[in-house]
């Protein structure tokens, strides 16, 4: 009989049900992701059971029911572990699942905390600073422009218009403003006026490769020059992605991303973002280790159908790599 995997989510649209905003239930998945996710993992061969939500993980297990493999892409709904809670409770029960580990999910949601680590690895990064209160300001020694986001956000929340700092005016109201909003520190961080690229890895350890790069254009359209949340959810109208054709620049980017992957003993796929610095060299900015799949809009997919690999070939790469890794 084939192997049964568990297909763990946040659904977006039981939050937005429970009285949850667009904003707070942006980083959710909807049912078109789900369903893609579940009739692809299906169509490797495998049964497939749709789980939902870490609070419904809990009472299925409690109720006794277990899978050979979980499919795990829950965000979690608060803390800057939130990611790292379904596979916490997974390993708490033994049951083996895709992506990073309770430790690599909890360090790469706080990007000031990866940012540390991939600089004591010998990656370049750009210079930052943590606030978690206006005063920390006086410290902040960095050279403008800034850029400042909340530290513990994914899919571009918190970053709009005012993100890109030009005075310490603009700095303080920034500031103020994400710590009333978000409720954490912010990270802020010299900016990079170069390239935008986001890469895709998969696999583990040795086996760990390159999918492919793509390169964040945004279109004048947009009326900034900033990935922001409303760009990526209007990316069809706002946003050029394309290849890189520099193979030069390539290598050196696709070199930098395995080895923050590597670096910080990330599983299975992510996809790293970097960008150039001032003098064209590639920058290391942060990593999803529990990357958006929905097959005609997450990055991850969308860089994969670039370099030729199909949807069906990306979920099987990271299923295979999960199942090498327990001996399955």
């Amino acid at each position: 009989m084939s192997l049964l995997i568990g297909l763990v989510y946040d659904l977006r649209k039981d939050y937005l049900s429970a009285g949850f905003s667009e904003e707070q239930s942006a980083e959710f998945d909807s049912e078109e992701t789900i369903s893609a996710l579940d009739n692809t993992i299906s169509a490797l061969g495998y049964r497939v059971q749709r789980v939902g939500n870490a609070r419904a993980l809990c009472s299925r297990l409690t109720a006794g029911d277990r899978w050979d493999l979980v499919f795990n892409i829950a965000e979690g709904v608060s803390g800057r572990s939130r990611e790292a809670q379904v596979p916490g409770i997974l390993e708490v029960y033994g049951i083996p699942y895709t992506f990073s580990d309770p430790l690599v999910s909890a360090v790469t949601m706080d990007k000031a905390v990866t940012k540390k680590l991939v600089r004591g690895a010998g990656i370049n990064t750009p210079d930052f600073i943590l606030v978690h209160a206006i005063s920390d300001l006086s410290a902040c020694d960095l050279k403008f422009p800034l850029f400042a986001k909340p530290v513990a956000e994914g899919t571009g929340k918190g970053i709009d218009q005012h993100s890109r700092i030009e005075s310490i005016h603009q700095l303080e109201s920034t500031c103020k403003m994400l710590l009333e909003r978000f409720h954490q520190p912010v990270l802020v961080e010299e900016f990079l006026p170069g390239r935008e690229f986001t890469i895709g890895i998969t696999g583990t350890g040795r086996d760990a490769r390159v999918i492919g790069t793509m390169e964040v254009k945004i279109l004048p359209e947009a009326g900034e020059k900033i990935y922001s949340f409303e760009t990526k959810e209007n990316w069809r109208k706002l946003v050029k992605y394309s290849r890189v054709e520099d193979k030069i620049l390539r290598d050196e980017i696709e070199s930098l991303a395995l080895k923050a992957y590597l670096s910080l003993e990330c599983r299975d796929a992510a996809r790293a973002d970097i960008r150039l610095d001032y003098a064209g060299n590639p920058s290391f900015m942060e990593i999803n280790t529990l990357p958006g799949l929905n097959p005609g809009h997450s990055d991850l997919p969308l860089l994969a159908a670039q370099e030729g690999l199909s949807y069906k070939d990306l979920i099987c790469a990271i299923v295979t790599s999960a199942l090498q890794r327990v001996g399955k």
